[in-house]
């Protein structure tokens, strides 16, 4: 598990590319039978990808933690962007296909993942965030995530919201999570941007063809900058930062927060023509 400190906005400002990347872009989350694990300060979020290919794989425990498992004062987000796969939780076991979501609540001891076919294997994206309350290992398909239709092709950003997990969702102690989903000839997410400095977030992108980019816009709204992100990678987004971007391509990303509350609507606004 990699650990990732927290960067303020002043020292944000006189970062070159290399810097920006090394502190806010999380890569190499899949690889075949392995867990890989960044823990950022910004609200202690850890992110993580698990690939099961030829085996089923424990959610380690680690000594950063200072816990007798993982999940002893946390809680953790689950959303498969793979094939069909299988979340087992304390011996209870949750069916997954893309795009579904499982929640498990502080205190289950044992998670494993796993997949369906060893031809072609599940891809777990996981938030996890420390948790003061036990709320109850659910799961919830794709299609009973409230769906929403937002955007227009006008604007180049039509696309379906769904949330998994939030206060009229899967319940939780800090972790909200849902994605986003961008219709063909859309490219533009998270417009109009906005900050909350009430709670940070990770943007994951998937669905992105190898050959395309993703143009991810950080950075206070007046102080802007951008990385330029490929399929199944990460980004870091301080509360001060905005986040949003643009793709050579239709996507999908998951968006995942922890922090003050649990309002998916506590926004600050930073309309467009104020950005700089």
């Amino acid at each position: 598990m990699r650990i990732q400190f927290a960067i303020s906005q002043h020292e944000t400002k006189g970062m070159d590319t290399e810097q920006l990347r090394e502190n806010f872009l999380v890569q190499h989350l899949f690889s075949d039978d392995q867990i890989n694990l960044v823990y950022t300060h910004y609200d202690r979020v850890i992110i993580g990808g698990v690939q099961p290919v030829n085996k089923t794989i424990d959610l380690p425990n680690h000594p950063e933690l200072k816990a007798d498992y993982f999940l002893e004062r946390r809680e953790l987000g689950i959303i498969n962007v793979g094939a069909d796969g299988i979340v087992i939780a304390d011996g209870k076991e949750f069916a997954i296909r893309k795009l579904d979501c499982v929640y498990l609540g502080k205190g289950t001891q044992k998670v494993k993942f796993r997949s369906k076919s060893r031809k072609d294997s599940a891809l777990f994206y996981l938030l996890s965030a420390p948790a003061h309350h036990k709320y109850p290992n659910r799961s919830l398909p794709r299609e009973k995530a409230a769906p929403v239709q937002l955007g227009a092709t006008e604007t180049a950003n039509k696309r379906t919201v769904y949330k998994y997990i939030h206060l009229d969702g899967l319940r939780s102690c800090q972790l909200v999570m849902g994605l986003t989903v961008l219709e063909p000839g859309s490219v533009w997410n998270s417009i109009p941007p906005h900050t909350h400095t009430r709670r940070m977030e990770v943007y994951f992108y998937f669905d992105l063809p190898d050959a395309h980019r993703i143009m991810h816009f950080m950075g206070e709204p007046q102080q802007t900058r951008h990385l330029i992100m490929a399929n199944n990678e990460a980004v870091i987004s301080p509360p001060w930062s905005t986040h949003y971007g643009c793709g050579t391509f239709n996507y999908g990303f998951i968006w995942g927060m922890a922090g003050e509350n649990l309002v998916y609507t506590d926004m600050d606004p930073a309309p467009v023509n104020t950005l700089k």
